[in-house]
């Protein structure tokens, strides 16, 4: 089970996400010790590490609430929700630890499936949030004779669309019905052939040989 805490603009905002973690059988809701709303409320209870950190940052920019936060605890992989991003400021949001960007009308599924993600060490971008560099590769055909070349099963296709999509070994082997031990083997596969040694190296290669659209 995935520990998340959550930080928000507001109390409302705040009720709303621990609402949904509440309602996720995958997903616990734990007490940080870093304020759990933005103008510095705490939760009562004993601090707990979470795994992911579920932020909404209101109107203020995602930036200024990480540094804010930066001169407390260390902040656990962030998913955020919300907020004002431009494209061109993803990869500073990424330095700085966010590992999902989604907009805020986002569905629930997409975030419990983001946040799992994120657990797994993979990043989540919403198409609205990808850079040009990366929403560039839009129908791009694969590149011929680079390393890793090597055609990707029919299986091992769906594996890394589903780890586009940012879903976890367990999600994949349920949507499949296989073991996650299959998963495990198709994942090393794919690893080998597009010469990958990541996730997210793994389907940004797929994504720039033409294996998935973006």
């Amino acid at each position: 089970m995935i520990g998340v805490a959550v930080l928000a603009a507001s109390p409302m905002a705040r009720g709303r996400l621990e609402a949904f973690i509440a309602a996720q059988p995958e997903l616990r809701l734990v007490r940080s010790a870093f304020p759990t709303t933005i103008s510095g409320d705490h939760v009562p209870g004993a601090p707990t590490e979470p795994d992911v950190l579920l932020m909404d940052p209101g109107p203020r920019p995602i930036e200024t609430v990480l540094r804010t936060r930066a001169r407390g605890p260390r902040l656990p992989p962030v998913v955020v929700v919300g907020g004002d991003t431009a494209p061109a400021a993803v990869p500073r949001l990424l330095r700085a630890g966010v590992r999902a960007i989604l907009p805020r009308d986002v569905s629930a599924h997409e975030i419990a499936a983001s946040i799992e993600a994120v657990a797994a060490g993979l990043v989540v971008l919403h198409p609205s949030r990808m850079p040009l560099s990366v929403s560039g590769t839009r129908g791009a055909r694969p590149v011929p004779g680079g390393a890793g070349t090597s055609p990707l099963t029919p299986r091992e296709v769906e594996v890394l669309t589903m780890m586009a999509e940012g879903m976890g070994n367990r999600a994949i082997a349920q949507n499949l019905g296989i073991s996650r031990h299959t998963v495990k083997f198709h994942i090393a596969a794919i690893f080998d052939k597009l010469d990958a040694r990541s996730r997210t190296e793994a389907v940004t290669v797929g994504v720039r040989r033409g294996v998935l659209m973006v």
